[in-house]
């Protein structure tokens, strides 16, 4: 996402644009090697607690 686009967004569609950035960015950890299965478990499992993220904002 471009940086003018991203001025342009809500509060709202910017917290779930970052979710969904450190969602990708783990699972390319756990892809490469980088985290175990149950780092990447905890470690989502932190964000989603606390970026507030509900159910239907998961995927």
């Amino acid at each position: 996402m471009e940086t003018d686009e991203w001025t342009y967004l809500t509060k709202e569609e910017k917290r779930k644009q970052l979710f969904r950035r450190q969602k990708e960015l783990l699972g390319q950890f756990l892809e490469r090697g980088a985290i175990s299965r149950r780092q990447y478990d905890k470690s989502l499992g932190d964000l989603i607690e606390k970026m507030g993220i509900s159910g239907d904002e998961r995927e």
